[in-house]
C-alpha cells in the first residue's frame, strides 16, 4: 500500500507579521487618541482631518524609519558575529571544537558521536561556522532585504490603521457626531485584525482578537484621556 506523505505546515512569516502588528497597533491608537482629544476642543471636523493626516504621514515616516534601522542593526550585528566566528575557527580551533563537543553534550551526543561531527566540519569551515552561529549565539541569517521590507510594511500598516478612526470625520460636519463612529470603528478594526492575527501566528483567533481589542482599547482610551486633560 502506498504511504501518505506527512507534510508539517510551519508559519514563516512571523517577522513580516511582527511589522504588520507593529504598524497597524499604533495606528489604530495614536491617530484615534489625537482625533478624539480634537474632538473637544475644536469646532471643525475639517480641522480634526487634516491633524489627522499631518500625524499619520509623520508617525509612517517615524515607525518606518524606527522599523528599518532596527533591521540594519540586526544585520550589522550577525555580520560582525559572523566575521569573529569566522577567524576564531581559523585562529582558535582547539576552543571552538570544545565549544561544539559542549553543546552536541547537551543533546545527548556522545563524545565518539561528536568528534564524528567536528571532522565533518574542519573539512567544510562555512557549514561550522554556519552551525556555531545558529546554536551557540542563536542567530539567524537576517534577508538581505529585510530592512527596507520592514520599513515599507510599517509604514504601509501604519497608513492602514491610521485611516480607521480617521475616516468618519471626512463626512461628519462636528468632530462631536464623528467621534462615536471614530470609537466603534477602532474598536471594530481591533478585533478584526486581533481575529486575522491570530489565524495566521496559530493563536485562538477569537481569544486573540479580545486580546487585540482589550488591549487596543486600553491604550487608545489613555491616550484619549491624556488628549482630553491637555486640551
Amino acid at each position: 500500500m502506498p504511504s501518505s506523505v506527512h507534510t508539517e505546515k510551519h508559519f514563516t512569516g512571523s517577522a513580516t507579521v511582527r511589522d504588520i502588528v507593529i504598524g497597524m497597533s499604533d495606528g489604530l491608537t495614536v491617530p484615534f487618541a489625537l482625533a478624539a482629544g480634537l474632538s473637544g476642543a475644536v469646532s471643525s471636523s475639517r480641522i480634526v482631518v487634516v491633524a489627522g493626516f499631518a500625524e499619520i504621514a509623520a508617525g509612517a515616516i517615524a515607525m518606518g524609519l524606527g522599523g528599518y534601522l532596527a533591521a540594519k542593526t540586526d544585520a550589522e550585528h550577525y555580520a560582525i558575529e559572523r566575521k569573529r566566528e569566522e577567524q576564531e575557527v581559523i585562529e582558535k580551533p582547539h576552543a571552538e571544537v570544545a565549544e561544539v563537543k559542549e553543546i552536541l553534550e547537551d543533546y545527548g551526543l556522545t563524545e565518539a558521536q561528536s568528534d564524528s561531527i567536528i571532522e565533518r566540519f574542519k573539512e567544510n569551515p562555512k557549514s561550522w561556522v554556519d552551525w556555531m552561529m545558529r546554536f551557540e549565539l542563536g542567530l539567524e541569517e537576517p534577508d538581505p532585504g529585510r530592512a527596507v521590507k520592514s520599513a515599507a510594511t510599517i509604514a504601509v500598516s501604519y497608513i492602514a490603521g491610521g485611516l480607521v478612526p480617521l475616516t468618519p470625520y471626512f463626512f461628519l460636519a462636528t468632530p462631536q457626531l464623528g467621534l462615536p463612529y471614530s470609537v466603534g470603528a477602532t474598536i471594530v478594526a481591533l478585533m478584526v485584525f486581533g481575529y486575522v492575527k491570530g489565524r495566521f501566528t496559530g493563536m485562538h483567533p477569537f481569544q486573540s482578537a479580545f486580546r487585540t481589542s482589550l488591549i487596543g482599547g486600553l491604550a487608545a482610551g489613555a491616550a484619549y484621556g491624556i488628549a482630553k486633560a491637555i486640551a
